[in-house]
């Protein structure tokens, strides 16, 4: 009498059965990444519907403004010098937002 394996496995000594596994793995843990960072940094209002403008490092020789228009999202860098004919502009005051959310401008 011949014994038969009780389990046989078709994946036995397959050794790519292990890298797509790997690469399963890997991929659920980018994703669950990626959610992490975008909740994080609040970033979640690049995925709704609303338009919104946002300014990093306000005041800075660094500073970014980003819009979102529709489905349309703007990086404009003050600093940037990418077109030679453009005009360039200086900074003229500082505008201030008060607790009942009247505006003071200060000019320099």
């Amino acid at each position: 009498m011949r014994r038969r394996p009780l389990l046989r496995r078709s994946d036995d000594g397959d050794p790519m059965s292990v890298v797509s596994n790997l690469f399963d793995v890997a991929m659920v843990f980018a994703v669950a990444l990626m959610v992490a960072l975008v909740s994080r940094y609040n970033m979640t209002e690049m995925f709704s519907q609303e338009d919104f403008t946002m300014v990093k490092n306000p005041g800075k020789e660094n500073m970014e403004i980003i819009t979102k228009e529709g489905e349309k999202i703007n990086r404009y860098t003050p600093s940037e010098d990418n077109d030679k004919s453009a005009n360039k502009g200086k900074r003229v005051g500082v505008a201030y937002e008060l607790e009942n959310g009247d505006i003071i401008y200060v000019p320099e």
